[in-house]
């Protein structure tokens, strides 16, 4: 007998379905975060309080993310299938941290987020090791910051803009 998550869990796992999406469905899960933090925050968060709302919206994903994500896991018999895509949306929310809302800086980011979640420096890559869903999101959280900080270096040296 197969074991099915739940069906919020696939949905909020693969991110409404943008995981099954090929190739390289971490990518199209960026890409979409991305997409859709220009769009929620140009149109209806202040600049002011951009900062504070995608703090929330980490931890929102985070919280959904890794229960998803564990029941995703255990249905699909496999560790991190490729795709379950939360993680790349919650590390990609850490990367545009206070990132000015021009596509430089936010192809920078979606940029620097993808190359840090595919190298995964020290420690990242032992994040990995955590347990189900949290080992699957927490090594993005990771790989976000490391975006995070060379990006928020990129545009104080205005290399970015």
């Amino acid at each position: 007998m197969t074991i099915q998550a739940p069906r919020w869990a696939t949905l909020v796992a693969t991110f409404f379905g943008s995981g099954r999406l090929r190739p390289a469905p971490g990518s199209w899960a960026s890409l979409f975060t991305v997409l859709l933090w220009w769009l929620f925050a140009s149109h209806h968060v202040s600049p002011a309080t951009r900062v504070p709302v995608i703090l929330v919206l980490i931890g929102i994903v985070v919280a959904i993310g890794i229960p998803a994500a564990t029941l995703e896991e255990r249905a699909s018999g496999r560790k991190d299938p490729n795709y379950i895509v939360i993680d790349e949306v919650a590390g990609q929310l850490v990367a545009l941290i206070g990132c000015p809302l021009m596509w430089q800086a936010l192809l920078a980011g979606f940029i620097l987020f993808r190359g840090f979640d595919i190298l995964k420096p020290p420690p990242v890559r032992r994040l990995e090791r955590l347990p189900e869903g949290t080992g699957i999101v927490v090594d993005d959280l990771g790989a976000g910051v490391y975006a995070l900080i060379v990006l928020q270096l990129l545009l104080h040296f205005r290399v970015v803009h």
